[in-house]
């Protein structure tokens, strides 16, 4: 199986390196595994939702203040 870094996820999903990282540690990217400091993420992996823009549309419908 092939895999990438999390900067090559990064620019591929059009994030952060940074975003790509967390979501790894979150556990949300499937099949991502940490070979000491670096995570690999598998080629074929899917971008995960944003859940923080879900949230904040749903608030906004609700009418809930920010």
């Amino acid at each position: 199986m092939d895999y990438l870094t999390a900067k090559q996820a990064a620019e591929k999903w059009n994030i952060s390196p940074r975003r790509v990282q967390v979501l790894c540690e979150q556990g949300r990217i499937k099949g991502a595994v940490r070979l000491g400091w670096a995570w690999a993420i598998p080629k074929d992996a899917e971008k995960p939702a944003d859940l923080r823009r879900q949230n904040r549309d749903k608030n906004i419908q609700q009418g809930v203040q920010q």
